[in-house]
């Protein structure tokens, strides 16, 4: 329901290339790690964006979306559900193409927000599982 073929395909084939992933830190047993690792094989840039504003897969970290110096595509969120409308909201206010909420991450109203700002958006969906996919 909220993740059309199409809207997937868009976002990973045609949105662009650089990719904030919220949530992402060193940390290897979390899902965001082994998600930008794919998404950089498939030639994404990930930018980590959490707290620690620590570098992961050698790109530097940001605290915050507000704080990347360069113009992000995708706004891909792993944080809870009840923090992830916020995040939809501050990626509409950079300007971003797309917004991206992984698989469990659900918050309607802020998909419904965030489609009426004119991004695209997908909802309780990996990329990861997703881009491999496409060529098939």
């Amino acid at each position: 329901m909220y993740a059309d073929t199409e809207t997937i395909r868009r976002i990973l084939k045609d949105t662009g290339d650089t990719w904030a992933v919220v949530g992402l830190s060193n940390n290897r047993s979390r899902a965001a790690y082994g998600v930008a690792e794919v998404l950089q094989r498939f030639g994404k840039r990930v930018v980590p964006v959490h707290p620690k504003a620590e570098p992961v897969h050698g790109e530097e970290g940001y605290a915050s979306l507000a704080d990347i110096p360069f113009p992000v595509d995708v706004v891909d969120v792993f944080v809870n559900s009840e923090l992830a409308g916020a995040v939809a909201e501050e990626a509409v206010a950079i300007g971003a193409s797309a917004v991206w909420f992984q698989l469990g991450v659900i918050d309607e109203q802020a998909y419904g927000r965030t489609r009426t700002a004119g991004l695209d958006m997908v909802m309780d969906r990996c990329p990861a599982i997703e881009i491999p996919a496409l060529d098939r």
